[in-house]
């Protein structure tokens, strides 16, 4: 969250943020206003308690210089003063409680040198990998959820019946393609530095909250043995949206120490999201669902510390892609597209081929978001209580933090389904996933199970 301080002294800046951001629901009239109150009764409640501890003193001299009437009236008049104090302070703890909750609803400040921009049309192309060398398609690259259900690795009618829409089953050789997907990403961050961690998949409030998907995202979120619109407390529990938040919460109001960081933490999750097929993208197949696994990149740093790394992490996140030799772009996302809690935001795509092949990558293709690198600078250390000490006998101060998906692997399968599509209709495995799945080669698929599948074809 931005320091009470600095929205009191800087209004414009966080007025500008909020047009730039294209946020037009937040009263900062009225968080200004609210912080003018308190500031006032503060003030009040010293200059109160100031002047019962001179009355207080001033009790003890009236009596014993014999003056009981004197001392009667500073005795109702120190009972007065604590009355008003009391409610003046209950009424600065009303505005406090008040005054912290509306704070959570403004968003991070964006860096200066990010573009402008109302949504991801606005986004700025850095650059763009493995594109050089493409391989060579089938006449036809049929879509994902297509060869997925022909070769009977991909059911989504069977995962809608368990769970409902937006939910699927990863059969046969995709599923063992998914965990070879898991294994590999882990191994490559492993390199890079990363301590992995296995975090908890239900959530509290108080994690959510720390991590900024509440109160602003509360209805993209699973809530755990109740419903959305009613009010929630800090021990409620939701479904894991992203390992971001069990992550970076573990640190929650502790104090590091700078030889700690750099902190790099990566962990594997399964996450959930209510969002499957909103904001008109395509709601068939693996592209946007309620249920997708992820590895998390979570750093820890010093604050100057922290653009620098913001770069290096995308290239960390970058890594699995151009080892799996897909097509992939990173885009600087524009300030009206940017998350509510970041500061500087890169996008890695993966490029997807089926129902654009006509066009090819350089008419933009199919992109698919698989990372979101974001530096979030002081904005959730804040929230969650999380410091560090630059030298032992040093003042604490907030650390940065930031991260980045390494990467989401249903977007990733999407790619992998539909980029190495063969003219027979099989799947070539990528060569560095190959050892994770026992040397297979090709994915050839399986035979469909049930009565639903006679007449259907069964494979030969």
């Amino acid at each position: 969250m931005l320091r009470r301080q600095f929205v009191r002294e800087n209004p414009e800046t966080v007025r500008e943020a909020l047009e730039r951001r294209g946020i037009d629901d937040v009263n900062l009239d009225g968080i200004l206003a609210l912080d003018e109150e308190w500031r006032e009764l503060k003030s009040r409640g010293d200059d109160l308690r100031h002047e019962r501890n001179q009355v207080s003193s001033r009790i003890g001299e009236l009596k014993r210089e014999g003056e009981e009437e004197q001392a009667q009236e500073a005795i109702e008049r120190s009972g007065e003063l604590k009355d008003e104090l009391e409610s003046i302070e209950q009424r600065a703890d009303e505005l406090e409680d008040e005054l912290e909750a509306r704070l959570l609803e403004l968003p991070n400040v964006p860096h200066d040198d990010i573009p402008e921009g109302d949504d991801e049309l606005d986004n700025e192309e850095v650059r763009r990998v493995n594109f050089d060398d493409l391989r060579e398609f089938p006449e036809e690259v049929v879509p994902h959820y297509d060869i997925g259900e022909e070769l009977d690795i991909l059911d989504f009618e069977r995962g809608a019946k368990v769970a409902g829409g937006g939910f699927y089953f990863l059969k046969g050789d995709a599923a063992r393609l998914e965990h070879a997907l898991i294994q590999f990403m882990r191994d490559v961050h492993r390199e890079q530095g990363y301590r992995e961690v296995f975090p908890p998949v239900p959530v509290n409030s108080t994690a959510m909250t720390g991590t900024s998907q509440l109160p602003k995202f509360a209805d993209d979120a699973y809530r755990v043995g109740g419903h959305n619109d009613e009010p929630y407390d800090d021990d409620d529990l939701w479904l894991c949206p992203t390992a971001e938040v069990p992550v970076t919460n573990m640190y929650a109001e502790d104090i590091l120490l700078a030889d700690d960081l750099p902190l790099k933490h990566q962990a594997y999750s399964p996450n959930f999201r209510r969002e499957a097929g909103e904001h008109g993208t395509e709601t068939r197949g693996l592209a946007r669902v309620h249920q997708f696994n992820k590895v998390e990149l979570v750093n820890f740093v010093e604050p100057e510390n922290s653009d620098e790394r913001l770069e290096a992490l995308v290239e960390e996140a970058e890594a699995v892609l151009k080892r799996l030799g897909l097509p992939y772009r990173v885009v600087l996302l524009c300030d009206g597209d940017l998350t509510f809690a970041s500061a500087r935001t890169y996008d890695i795509e993966v490029w997807a081929p089926a129902d654009d092949m006509e066009h090819g990558p350089e008419r933009g293709g199919r992109w698919l978001e698989v990372s979101s690198a974001s530096n979030f600078e002081a904005f959730q250390s804040r929230r969650i209580g999380l410091q560090y000490r630059p030298e032992r006998h040093e003042s604490a101060e907030y650390l940065h933090t930031l991260n980045a998906s390494g990467t989401a692997l249903a977007r990733v399968m999407v790619a992998l389904l539909e980029y190495y599509q063969n003219d027979d209709g099989t799947i070539t495995v990528p060569e560095v996933l190959r050892p994770y799945m026992g040397g297979q080669e090709r994915i050839e698929g399986h035979d469909p199970v049930g009565e639903s599948a006679v007449g259907a074809g069964r494979r030969e």
